[in-house]
């Protein structure tokens, strides 16, 4: 198997999970706010979809994001995502989720991501990226797609198991 098509095959595996874990969520569990600092499970999932989008369409692709684009003011979000001067984290704990309608959004930035990726070769996955604005320093394609791409949607599909969980539903669908 070559590099794109394992890169394909580990990001439709994250999202298969990612939606399996989402979908049995109530709007009361996407809503309730953990103690601590973290996020509610709605925004977590928003905000794995949403980065996704980002660094896929807009900085790999140079073209608008589906948030941006085809899909602004379709995503479900009570409030457009923060600007890259603004916190996530407050954002997360503010913004409500239509779930029916993020989803939808989530499916359309899953299928934007793959066409993407196959159109992928090796020249192209080793390409350099100026990551230092967000403290990666010098990275390639490969390194963004497989830690900042799949490896962010498999973290924050354990964080949603991990907000089932203490609600007390069943967090993983296995």
């Amino acid at each position: 198997m070559d590099a794109t098509s394992l890169f394909r095959q580990q990001l439709r595996e994250a999202h298969w999970l990612l939606e399996e874990t989402m979908k049995d969520v109530t709007p009361e569990q996407a809503h309730w706010t953990p103690p601590g600092i973290a996020n509610p499970l709605g925004a977590s999932y928003a905000h794995a979809v949403l980065s996704e989008d980002f660094l896929i369409n807009g900085m790999l692709k140079g073209s608008a994001p589906l948030a941006a684009s085809a899909w602004a003011g379709k995503l479900g979000l009570s409030e457009p995502p923060p600007s890259p001067t603004e916190s996530w984290d407050k954002w997360g704990r503010r913004v409500r989720v239509d779930l029916g309608a993020l989803r939808e959004y989530a499916q359309a930035v899953y299928k934007a991501s793959d066409e993407y990726m196959a159109s992928l070769n090796g020249d192209t996955l080793n390409r350099p990226l100026d990551l230092s604005a967000f403290g990666a320093g010098e990275q390639t394609v490969a390194w963004l797609l497989s830690n900042a791409v799949v490896g962010h949607v498999a973290g924050h599909c354990g964080e949603v198991a991990c907000l089932k969980g203490l609600q007390g539903a069943k967090g993983y669908p296995f």
